[in-house]
This record gives C-alpha cells, sequence and structure tokens, in this order.
C-alpha cells in the first residue's frame, strides 16, 4: 500500500507514536488502534516494547478495537505470537479490547503458519480466552475500519 492511501484509509487516526519496526494510530472516537508493521521481522524484545507501549494507550483510554496491519512480515516467530496471543491479549481483553482485525501478508505460507501457531496455542493453553473475542482477517485496513 502506498502512503497516500495509507493516509486516506488512516484520516480518522492520530499518530500515538512511530519508531523503528511499526508505526501506531490511534481513534478514540472510533475506540480504534491500528498498529501497521514497518519491517520484514520484528525481534521479541522490541515486539514487546511495542506492545507494552500500545497497552499503555489502551489502558488510559477507551478502545475496543485492535487492527494488526502485518504485511510487511517475512518471517512468523511462534514465541512472539503465542506471547502477543496468550498474554497480552488477555491483559487488553480485561480493557475492553474484545475486536481484533488482522490483515496477514499475501503469502499463502504465512497464513498456513498462523493456523497451525493457533492449534498450537489452543492445545498447549486450553484456558485461552479466544471465545471471548472476535477475531477477523481482512485484506485491507479500510475493510478491517469497517469489519
Amino acid at each position: 500500500m502506498n502512503e497516500t492511501q495509507f493516509q486516506t484509509e488512516t484520516k480518522d487516526f492520530t499518530l500515538a507514536f512511530e519508531v523503528r519496526y511499526a508505526r501506531v494510530l490511534v481513534s478514540p472516537a472510533k475506540r480504534m488502534i491500528i498498529c501497521e508493521l514497518l519491517a520484514d521481522y520484528i525481534p521479541m524484545d522490541d515486539f514487546k516494547v511495542i506492545f507494552n507501549q500500545i497497552g499503555d494507550i489502551v489502558k488510559a483510554g477507551f478502545y475496543e478495537k485492535f487492527i494488526f496491519d502485518k504485511r510487511s512480515l517475512r518471517a512468523f516467530h511462534q514465541p512472539t505470537m503465542e506471547w502477543y496471543f496468550i498474554h497480552w491479549k488477555k491483559d487488553m481483553l480485561g480493557y475492553g479490547v474484545t475486536k481484533h482485525r488482522k490483515i496477514l501478508p499475501p503469502e499463502k505460507w504465512f497464513e498456513k503458519m498462523v493456523q497451525i501457531a493457533k492449534q498450537q496455542i489452543f492445545q498447549n493453553y486450553p484456558d485461552n480466552i479466544i471465545d471471548q473475542l472476535d477475531i477477523q482477517y481482512c485484506d485491507s485496513i479500510e475493510e478491517a475500519i469497517a469489519k
């Protein structure tokens, strides 16, 4: 997606922060946060710092939808996704974030890795919170905002 298209889709959002690996936009009026990853791989420690910062934004406001744009990724790291799913999402659920929209890279192998990872998480963490979340996959930011 080019920068102009991104700006058009996110015109009702303001930049919360941008770091090497991610850009985070917020719309308190829409009760949404968008996290757009900017690199093909994010080291787990950096990922946690970014998502803890997003968590601080969630805790300071009233948000219910989180849009996670992963289209730039070209690597899949299971421990990072496990932390994100089991710990971060559970923490954010306590603050009202129940809607999660995900935009995956176009490569089919990435989608397959996500499915395998989800199965492993469900198997290893039977008390997960999946039944309390509205998770949908989208093809664009515009679709994710609308759903």
